[in-house]
């Protein structure tokens, strides 16, 4: 039976990304998520207004429990936040979760604009875990971050993909979104070529929490044994859909519909 996710990542009080956003979307397609929360934030659709982290022996903790009792078929990586938080991450995976195929989602801005992610934090991130990643699934801005390239077109995004495969990312979902265009072109890429997705841009603010909620997605796909790129094609679609179907919460930048497949209240009724 597959289908088991850890978590790892940063808890959202609003409810649209992070953890709760995970747990979400892993349920939604199936899976069975577990986590280990690296820090707690107050925050809702109008931004960050307080980070609280984790003792890092606790983080290891949680990580070490659920795989040593539960186990996990992926591993979902989304907020680490500081240097040693992600030295703790890197060092347990290695220790207990060698065969464990990883998505790592390397959180850096929210949508509000708070920095989730020290400066200092970023070297260790690209020295210690990229190499780690199954899947790597930047936004543009984080993209150029960790390449150093600025990327304005869809080529440089592939250049961009290139550079990361370097640096030991097994596969790579470059996510076009903040390129002006009413097309939205994401690029998958691995050592055997690239594939390209395109959707419509849908003209809406209630977009919170997409990428925790796309990583989320294929580490689900992953769990239940899917393909890379197929996991990645299920999760673009999951997300386009929890985003047409978005319940409009917030005077900022809403949470999606994670929960879409589920609404079918006519089945509660005959219960």
């Amino acid at each position: 039976m597959k289908g088991r996710v850890l978590i790892i990542a940063g808890s959202d009080s609003g409810g649209g990304a992070g953890i709760q956003a995970d747990i979400k979307t892993v349920t939604a397609l199936g899976g069975y998520a577990m986590t280990s929360i690296t820090a707690v934030t107050a925050q809702n659709t109008l931004g960050v207004n307080g980070i609280h982290e984790i003792p890092v022996d606790f983080i290891d903790d949680q990580i070490r429990v659920v795989l040593g009792d539960l186990g996990a078929d992926s591993i979902k990586v989304g907020m680490l936040h500081s240097s040693e938080v992600i030295e703790t991450v890197a060092n347990v995976l290695s220790d207990i979760g060698q065969d464990i195929p990883v998505v790592l989602d390397p959180v850096m801005v929210a949508k509000g604009g708070a920095a989730l992610l020290m400066d200092e934090a970023i070297i260790s991130l690209k020295n210690i875990l990229l190499d780690r990643a199954a899947l790597l699934t930047p936004n543009i801005p984080e993209a150029e971050v960790l390449t150093g390239i600025k990327i304005t077109s869809n080529d440089d995004l592939c250049a961009a993909g290139e550079a990361l495969l370097e640096l030991g990312v097994s596969a790579v979902l470059m996510k076009g979104g903040h390129l002006k265009s009413d097309i939205i072109t994401d690029i998958f890429m691995d050592k055997f070529g690239k594939q390209v997705f395109s959707s419509p841009r849908q003209e809406t603010v209630h977009t919170h929490g997409t990428g925790c909620t796309l990583s989320s997605a294929c580490a689900a796909g992953l769990a239940h044994g899917l393909m890379m790129v197929d996991a990645v094609s299920q999760a673009r679609s999951y997300v386009q859909e929890a985003i047409r179907t978005a319940p409009g919460y917030g005077a900022g930048h809403g949470p999606l519909n994670h929960g879409f497949p589920f609404h079918k209240p006519e089945l509660l009724l005959k219960n």
